[in-house]
């Protein structure tokens, strides 16, 4: 990043790819300040918005990222990841009926990608316990 022209760090791109390797050092605060950035620079655009609340959720404030999402699913209705963001957070909190309603947003909107998404993600767990129950 040193090597990069400072007037080119700020590119959204690039700011994307920062925050790509800070998740992936599990460095949530340093994600959380560029996805933030990115969500008041990009308001038209859910990705800073999302990744925000992706690390907000993994710095344990997951009624926080629930509550941004939230006026995300308002802002972006036909995007899926907010939907499918929205049942992990209420699945972790317990709130099992409200995240059966947002998967299911997420599914009609692209079933292919979140069924094969949905199944592989730990933090719906709840919902698959859930719903075992009722079988």
């Amino acid at each position: 990043m040193e090597e990069i022209q400072p007037a080119m760090r700020a590119q959204p791109e690039l700011l994307k790819l920062r925050y790509l390797v800070y998740d992936a050092a599990k460095k949530w605060d340093m994600a959380l300040e560029i996805a933030n950035f990115l969500h008041h620079q990009l308001p038209d655009d859910p990705w800073g918005g999302t990744h925000a609340g992706t690390a907000l959720f993994a710095l344990g404030r997951i009624q926080e990222a629930k509550d941004l999402t939230l006026k995300l699913a308002v802002q972006f209705p036909k995007d899926w990841p907010v939907r499918s963001n929205l049942a992990c957070y209420c699945a972790k909190l317990g709130q099992i009926k409200e995240a059966q309603d947002w998967f299911a947003a997420a599914m009609a909107i692209d079933e292919k990608t979140v069924r094969r998404v949905g199944i592989a993600d730990p933090d719906l767990e709840p919902l698959w316990q859930a719903n075992r129950g009722t079988t």
